[in-house]
């Protein structure tokens, strides 16, 4: 196991190398206090408040190992939104790692040969033939089809294809948005096959660990107790995406259903959303339809089918804007809205 595989879990050579090493997954969860596991239910909590996967351990054996555990872990969760959310918070961390290690380094070694570099991400992932630098520039030229594909999800007009120079089946993009791509393609790595079949001996050995997890879920669902809707005291990021609402904008799928988490976490029902975005009764039937849609979705059986995303997976999608000075000492938009309406008073 080397400490490339670590810092990349989700790679194929990682999967090779847990593999190789011929580990019991049975044996390790059973040990209830391993290390494995504690950091397993670390990354996925962290992924739940965070945003990221939390702090590395030092141990290479201990931080590979957590990762196939919290994927277990998530889907004896078994919530949509909590997969969703590990997912990204998976990829959002694995962009940051990529960004320092390949923007600073050509290629970086990890001890025993392992290397990462940008052509060899881009093989990872089968995009080695799609994707093209620019000769001369710090650009790329994505095959169209490749580009559809991981750009279906992103938010803003800027990703939209009628907004590129597409010539000879090719998209050009800057180095930092080709990043933002290779997160979407680490996002639907990291989720895919997810939930998991768990055999019964292993989701019991993880009863205390899964346990663990749905606190933290709970404390999500439940951490800001306010029977207050003042509009005004919304924290900047869902004013701006009540702004594209109001101004018919179709936002993406995670952008909307962060907007709807947030109005119900704070009490809101499908009138009270309606009003907010200035849409009479009866007046857009459409609109009105997606809206319970929406809030029905995040108010699942257990109170929660899509928590809403921590201030760091909020920037990390694009949603994190017009910053103001409480949003640099807060970490979660409902801790802003907590915050802005005790200060408020009564």
């Amino acid at each position: 196991m080397e400490s490339l595989h670590a810092r990349y879990p989700f790679f194929e050579s990682a999967r090779e190398a847990v593999d190789d090493a011929a580990v019991d997954l049975g044996e390790l969860v059973a040990r209830g206090d391993a290390p494995a596991v504690d950091r397993a239910v670390e990354r996925v909590t962290a992924a739940l408040t965070e945003g990221d996967v939390g702090a590395p351990r030092r141990r290479t054996r201990t931080e590979l190992l957590s990762y196939p555990v919290a994927r277990v872990l998530v889907s004896l969760v078994d919530e949509p939104a909590v997969t969703r959310t590990y997912a990204q918070a998976e990829a959002a961390t694995a962009v940051e790692r990529i960004r320092a290690d390949v923007t600073e380094h050509a290629d970086l070694s990890y001890g025993s040969g392992g290397e990462v570099s940008l052509s060899g991400l881009l093989s990872e992932f089968g995009l080695d033939d799609a994707v093209e630098p620019v000769p001369g520039e710090d650009a790329y030229r994505v095959g169209v089809t490749a580009y559809l594909r991981l750009s279906s999800n992103l938010d803003g007009d800027a990703w939209r294809l009628n907004r590129r120079e597409l010539a000879d089946g090719e998209v050009p993009v800057e180095r930092d948005e080709l990043l933002v791509l290779l997160r979407q393609a680490i996002e639907d790595r990291v989720a895919d096959g997810l939930p998991l079949s768990v055999p019964d001996a292993i989701a019991d050995a993880l009863t205390d660990a899964v346990g663990r997890v749905e606190e933290v879920l709970a404390d999500i669902d439940v951490a800001v107790d306010i029977d207050r809707v003042v509009p005004e005291l919304f924290p900047p990021c869902m004013h701006a995406l009540l702004e594209r609402a109001r101004d018919d904008e179709e936002l993406p799928a995670h952008s909307w259903f962060s907007l709807c988490s947030f109005c119900a976490a704070i009490g809101m029902d499908a009138e009270d959303v309606l009003e907010l975005l200035d849409v009479a009764e009866g007046e857009d039937p459409v609109l009105a339809q997606r809206v319970r849609y929406g809030l029905e979705r995040v108010a699942g059986e257990r109170g929660v089918e899509y928590p809403l995303p921590s201030c760091e997976t909020m920037d990390a999608y694009g949603d994190c804007v017009n910053k103001d000075d409480l949003c640099a000492d807060v970490q979660h938009p409902l801790s802003y809205y907590e915050a802005r309406v005790e200060s408020a008073g009564d």
